[in-house]
């Protein structure tokens, strides 16, 4: 609701009031020229129609066309913050404080939580995720691999689930999976930190060099 400004408020007190108060504040002035009827009010232009809502379809649409570095940062934080939201207060104080425990390096404790993550919202594809990353912390390589590929069942967009699968590949030396998974990862964010680098530096063990 819009605030009327100070002299309109003032008046519409005074409409309120008894004659004799307006009389006493706003002076007499009846003698002098006619003053002229206002104007009709001009109708209201016709009101936009609202804007739909921006999706996660959407997000990952401009992240693929961004034409800058700084551009494709600013969209992929705002697809993580469609991608953190849980629906659930209770997850999402499970996993605040799985963060916590990984932050002080007790791995076990943050695996503990994010068990209860994952099974309070099997659907929600960040707490796999979140749970890989302590796996891995953790130097439990299977279980990082299982909990991503689950991640991305339920969201094969998730550029950040790519990479890291990309990671633990390298560290196993697949490097054609490794390849393949960073190359997911560019289809999606093509201007993901190091992504290419990593490519053009893979693809010539895996795909043979140009004569």
């Amino acid at each position: 609701m819009h605030r009327l400004s100070l002299p309109i408020r003032m008046m519409a007190g005074l409409l309120g009031a008894p004659a004799f108060v307006v009389s006493a504040v706003v002076p007499i002035a009846m003698s002098g020229p006619a003053v002229a009827a206002p104007e009709a009010p001009k109708k209201d232009a016709p009101k936009e129609a609202p804007r739909a809502p921006v999706t996660l379809d959407d997000l990952y649409t401009r992240l693929k066309a961004a034409k800058d570095d700084a551009e494709a940062r600013g969209v992929a934080q705002l697809i993580e913050r469609r991608l953190d939201r849980s629906g659930s207060d209770t997850v999402d104080l499970l996993a605040s404080r799985a963060a916590e425990a990984m932050q002080a390096k007790d791995y076990p404790l943050a695996i503990e939580l994010l068990d209860r993550v994952t099974v309070l919202e099997p659907g929600w594809a960040e707490g796999w995720s979140r749970r890989a990353t302590a796996f891995y912390l953790l130097e439990d390589q299977a279980s990082a691999l299982a909990d991503l590929h689950r991640t991305l069942t339920l969201e094969p967009r998730h550029f950040e689930a790519w990479a890291a699968l990309a990671h633990i590949y390298m560290a196993s030396d697949d490097k054609a999976r490794a390849l393949a998974a960073f190359r997911r990862a560019e289809a999606i964010y093509p201007r993901m930190g190091k992504v290419h680098e990593a490519i053009e530096r893979l693809a010539p063990d895996v795909d043979g060099r140009e004569l």
